[in-house]
């Protein structure tokens, strides 16, 4: 029986979003210092200003808001624990799922159930699969409440169909469930104006709590701080008011410093929305050279569609993999982090089989070494020429090139 060594399994030592590799705007770094004097935090929720810059954040993507609607705290993962703790229940999350979302509910000691996905995208469940599990649970005894989900998905990178999110969502509303859209990477999709994206609040406003951590388009995840948008019904009142109680016992407040940057952030001035959309075009063009080295060693992964990620599924390469001592997700992600020299987390961190051999591979170890090089692929007309890109892709694709051999030479005779 294998024991992990120091570093392996626990919760504490799962992955952090996808880091955007990037040198710090200016901008950013000015408001902060400027709200370096503050010693304090914002009040449980965020400060007006704050308040007002996430209505106007979730407004220029169709979902109005207000102040009375809105809510802020120090990273998505405070609001989420919040929101289940006061929704309570059983919490339904697809399979596989962004890493800190089973953990925060079973803190609080609630059951996690997780639901397969469609064919087509991971991020929300399959809706037949959702109607099934919601009734086994109930059969069982159990009290299904919160379905938490995300159009645009870490980790599989994929951005779910809108007739796929309709039936789910309707699947969801008839059950009675409240539902969480974690919506952290929305403004990370690689083609605009070929992908639509529809958020889930835009089809069942009465019942979805929007939650948006801003480490997915602005800040980096060591600046935490994080924004939801609740029902503008009499319940969506009451959900948030008792999501503030939450925070304020917790102690989740956004320092001051932070806040003025998040705040800065969310006004989307123009150095910021440039450096989005660089950073975006730049991430999907690396994106998509891995996915094709990954492609061409014969693993499966489905095409990145958003944020600095991919997720590989390395089952057909098992037999290569077992010669290298690998049986598992937690010996994958061993043998690809020694190898390829950046975190390449196992499909077991986010909820997947511990048999799969599935990995999230981020894109944003692939920039460079240094701020320099990192920065150098901002403004390079064609960013996987620069020499740092193109030796540590040269890499990746060594690395699963042979294994495809090692899989080929150990394949049986037929």
């Amino acid at each position: 029986m294998r024991t992990d060594p120091e570093g392996h399994g626990p919760v504490r030592y799962g992955p952090p979003l996808p880091e955007q590799g990037l040198p710090l705007l200016p901008g950013l770094s000015t408001a902060l210092a400027d709200a370096a004097y503050r010693d304090g935090a914002d009040p449980s929720g965020g400060a007006p200003a704050l308040l007002d810059a996430a209505c106007g954040y979730f407004g220029r993507r169709g979902l109005r808001a207000d102040p009375d609607t809105v809510a802020a705290a120090p990273g998505a993962p405070a609001l989420l624990v919040a929101i289940t703790a006061v929704i309570g229940g059983d919490v339904l999350v697809p399979r596989p799922c962004p890493a800190w979302w089973a953990p925060q509910a079973r803190a609080l000691g609630r059951s996690v159930f997780h639901v397969a996905t469609p064919a087509e995208c991971g991020g929300i469940p399959d809706p037949y699969a959702l109607l099934e599990t919601v009734r086994r649970i109930r059969a069982e005894g159990g009290d299904p409440r919160l379905l938490v989900l995300a159009v645009a998905d870490d980790p599989t990178a994929t951005v779910a169909p809108p007739e796929v999110v309709h039936e789910t969502v309707e699947a969801a509303a008839a059950e009675g469930l409240h539902l969480v859209s974690d919506e952290t990477w929305r403004d990370t999709v690689h083609r605009l104006h070929d992908t639509v994206l529809l958020s889930p609040a835009e089809m069942l406003s009465d019942r979805v709590t929007v939650v948006t951590d801003l480490a997915g388009p602005f800040l980096p995840p060591g600046w935490p701080a994080a924004v939801a948008r609740f029902p503008a019904t009499t319940g969506g009142g009451e959900l948030r008011a008792r999501v503030l109680d939450v925070l304020t016992a917790l102690g989740a407040r956004i320092a001051d410093p932070i806040a003025a940057a998040a705040t800065y952030a969310l006004g989307e001035p123009l150095d910021v929305t440039q450096r989005l959309t660089a950073g975006t075009a730049l991430h999907a063009r690396v994106a998509a050279a891995a996915h094709r080295a990954v492609v061409a060693a014969g693993a499966l992964a489905r095409p990145p569609q958003a944020g600095r990620h991919l997720y590989a599924d390395l089952g057909p390469l098992r037999s290569a993999l077992g010669e290298q001592g690998v049986g598992d997700a937690q010996e994958l992600e061993d043998f690809l982090t020694a190898r390829l020299g950046m975190p390449a987390p196992g499909g077991h961190r986010f909820g997947d089989d511990l048999e799969a051999l599935r990995v999230r591979l981020s894109t944003g170890p692939l920039l460079g070494t240094t701020a320099e090089e990192r920065a150098e692929c901002l403004i390079a007309p064609d960013p996987l020429e620069l020499p740092h890109v193109q030796r540590a892709l040269i890499l990746l694709g060594s690395v699963f090139d042979d294994l495809r051999d090692d899989a080929q030479r150990w394949e049986p005779p037929r």
